[in-house]
């Protein structure tokens, strides 16, 4: 016979008892509340089951978006309609593509109009536009066949001098930044680059490609130096570290530590100051706390303490440093989407509101408000809102509407022990919402290790770091990381001499001259 399962909750439990205590002995009623009270356990296990695995599956396939959906006013295009424009990007967004100027096959300026023949061309300012695009391989190569003379009589041989454009190296300095970009900017494993280049016929070994990715960061480590540097300066810093695999330190113990620590990851730290924005990576057997203890022992005496953006878990913060401690709205945030499923109209109230508060940070944005501006307008338009949350959850647990530890009781709690901090950017200026910035950095490092795995070595793990500290710091600047590596080569001596000169955001004017 099929029965159909009945959900109730905890309310509904305790009144089915109460009802039936007085028609029922006291042994048959304790059978029965232990039935009851058995039944929601396994009913909550259930609910955190789900909830686990749904947890899993996104750590394994990712997760699409946290987004709410909503809905779209407005028709739809019609089948067959065609978008205006050519695509998504201009001509102006191809920096990296060559330009070629081509004059009108039969017209010159100033000649007659051909169509009324009473007016004169004249060269517009705008020249008509036409991208096309073409492939190659990453590391192009070029065989120079220089003639040889043999005299008949003394057998002396005499052999044409190469040209100057193909210099001195096998390699050139493109050739090692390229290397570089791709492996460390686009996460590309140097054997799968190795087999890419043999099946173009341009064979470069792994090993190789290695060697010559060694050399170029013992030509540009003063740049990353000087980039942690300037980075300890800053006014607002994001950390946050994920895990990573370095063979070499794997099962060994770190001496330095009062305890044995197995763990490995890859710390990513954002600073933030005037609006120019550095990211470095370290990988070892420190948290991001000790991290960024390290990168705030460079800091000049008398700055004011740093705001410091990141989740409430204790190994991102240090004893070492004193910082204005800001916890990320979107951890909170993501607590409840997790559990929206098996509590749809608590967690929907919630959103709603944390949606809202999103809504007018993206409008401080756009109208481009001061700090100050900014710190004012949250604190009329979002103040309200996150207050009147703050007394939802707590009349939640106060008047028992939620199982504490349910997974919504846990969300619940979680924004409140962490509220001051999760709500720093209603009392102090600059004050981040989220860790966002942080997350979306560290998937450089997520990348290596999806398409890679680990790293070999300790050294391995710092090139590493070197390189997406640069290139992901050349990213934020909308700088190409392919010229800035480059450049950095060329002019090797002064950047020894003087690495402020060459960070990604003034390298142009030291190696670039002027347009005329």
């Amino acid at each position: 016979m099929k029965v159909d399962p009945i959900e109730i909750n905890g309310e509904e439990a305790q009144a089915l008892l109460e009802r039936v205590q007085s028609v029922l002995t006291d042994e048959d009623f304790q059978i029965i509340k232990g039935l009851v009270n058995t039944h929601l356990l396994l009913g909550q296990a259930v609910r955190e089951k789900t909830t686990s695995i749904k947890r899993l599956l996104k750590m394994i396939f990712g997760i699409k978006t946290e987004k709410k959906r909503k809905k779209r006013s407005g028709s739809k295009k019609q089948k067959g309609e065609k978008a205006q424009g050519h695509g998504r990007k201009s001509a102006k967004d191809y920096t990296g593509a060559g330009t070629v100027a081509i004059e009108h096959q039969t017209l010159q300026h100033c000649d007659p109009c051909p169509a009324c023949e009473d007016g004169r061309l004249y060269r517009q300012q705008t020249p008509g536009v036409l991208v096309r695009i073409t492939g190659c391989a990453p590391l192009q190569g070029t065989i120079y066949e220089m003639e040889k003379l043999r005299c008949n009589i003394c057998g002396k041989i005499f052999t044409a001098d190469p040209p100057p454009e193909a210099g001195t190296e096998k390699y050139d300095k493109t050739a090692s930044a390229m290397l570089a970009v791709l492996r460390y900017g686009s996460g590309l494993p140097l054997y799968r680059l190795a087999g890419l280049q043999a099946n173009l016929g341009i064979p470069l070994a792994a090993s190789t490609a290695w060697d010559l990715s060694e050399k170029l960061a013992d030509r540009v480590y003063p740049a990353f130096d000087e980039l942690v540097r300037k980075a300890a300066q800053g006014e607002i810093f994001h950390n946050d570290d994920t895990t990573m695999k370095v063979l070499e330190m794997m099962g060994i113990n770190t001496a330095t530590e009062k305890s044995s620590r197995t763990g490995i990851f890859t710390t990513g730290i954002m600073s933030i100051r005037d609006n120019c924005k550095i990211a470095i990576f370290f990988t070892g057997s420190k948290h991001a706390g000790e991290n960024l203890a390290s990168v705030l022992a460079e800091r000049r005496q008398g700055l004011d303490p740093p705001i410091q953006m990141c989740d409430a878990l204790s190994r991102n913060t240090s004893e070492d440093f004193q910082t204005i401690l800001a916890n990320c709205l979107t951890h909170g945030r993501r607590y409840f989407v997790e559990v929206s499923d098996n509590f749809p109209d608590e967690c929907e109230h919630v959103l709603e509101i944390l949606g809202e508060v999103y809504h007018n940070e993206a409008t401080a944005v756009k109208k481009g408000l001061t700090p100050a501006q900014r710190l004012n307008f949250h604190k009329k338009q979002s103040k309200p809102l996150m207050d009147d949350l703050h007394q939802w959850l707590e009349d939640q647990l106060e008047q028992k509407n939620v199982e504490p530890n349910s997974g919504l009781g846990k969300a619940i709690k979680y924004m409140l022990k962490h509220w001051e901090e999760l709500t720093l950017f209603l009392r102090v200026e600059k004050a981040p919402l989220d860790n966002n910035i942080c997350e979306r950095a560290l998937k450089k490092a997520i990348l290596h290790r999806k398409n890679s795995l680990f790293y070999k070595t300790a050294h391995g793990a710092y090139i590493g770091d070197l390189f997406m500290s640069l290139i992901h710091t050349c990213s934020l600047a909308q700088v190409n990381p392919f010229e800035y590596l480059t450049a950095l080569q060329k002019d090797k001596a002064d950047l020894f001499a003087n690495p402020h000169r060459w960070l990604p955001w003034n390298f142009h004017e030291n190696f670039i001259s002027p347009a005329p």
